[in-house]
């Protein structure tokens, strides 16, 4: 089976690029205190952290289903699965922050449009590839590996191209709300965990 196997690891090294993403939404530093903003911040970090959770889930499902030495089913299986949960969380945090309305900064509006369309077009870009996975010829060896390869380059091209809109959520005095709140604390600190 040694086919998948580099493919494979590619295809992991691609996905852990893509789990950053999320932590775009993580913030970092500062003090500077608004009620309203801290509030919410409070409530996009606390829909954001178990969001986070699953996509290191399915994350770290691919990275073990690449140390094993999987059938290509298996790897199918897992994959369309992890892709699957990640489109999931990303839709779940696009809903949390336009449930949470505009952050009281300037431009704020915007800024949260803009996140919240990236965030649901990073989800759609997760769910393709899941159907991609679905249709892949496991019972072909070189063609799977192929079609892997197309899908890890695929995520690559996502996990370079999504953060924009995030980041630009997130500058100033939104990243410092957001920075206080223990549960976007726990979010980035889980994922960098995942990154090493």
């Amino acid at each position: 089976m040694e086919g998948t196997n580099p493919v494979n690891k590619k295809l992991a090294a691609a996905l852990s690029g893509g789990a950053v993403l999320v932590l775009a939404l993580s913030g970092c530093g500062g003090d500077d205190s608004n009620d309203k903003l801290d509030s919410w911040a409070k409530q996009v970090c606390d829909a954001v952290q178990p969001q986070a959770k699953k996509i290191e889930s399915a994350n770290a499902a691919i990275q073990k289903e690449t140390s094993d030495n999987s059938t290509p089913k298996d790897v199918q299986k897992t994959d369309a699965q992890a892709f699957q949960d990640m489109s999931d969380a990303y839709k779940a945090i696009g809903t949390a922050v336009n449930k949470a309305g505009a952050p009281d900064v300037e431009n704020g509006e915007k800024k949260q449009q803009d996140a919240v369309k990236e965030l649901n077009a990073i989800s759609a870009s997760y769910a393709s590839l899941k159907k991609q996975v679905d249709e892949l010829d496991t019972k072909d060896q070189g063609k799977f590996a192929d079609g892997l390869k197309d899908i890890a380059t695929e995520l690559d091209k996502l996990s370079q191209s999504g953060n924009d809109a995030l980041r630009n959520l997130e500058e100033g005095e939104v990243g410092q709300a957001m920075a206080q709140q223990s549960s976007c604390k726990a979010a980035t600190a889980s994922a960098g965990a995942s990154q090493s």
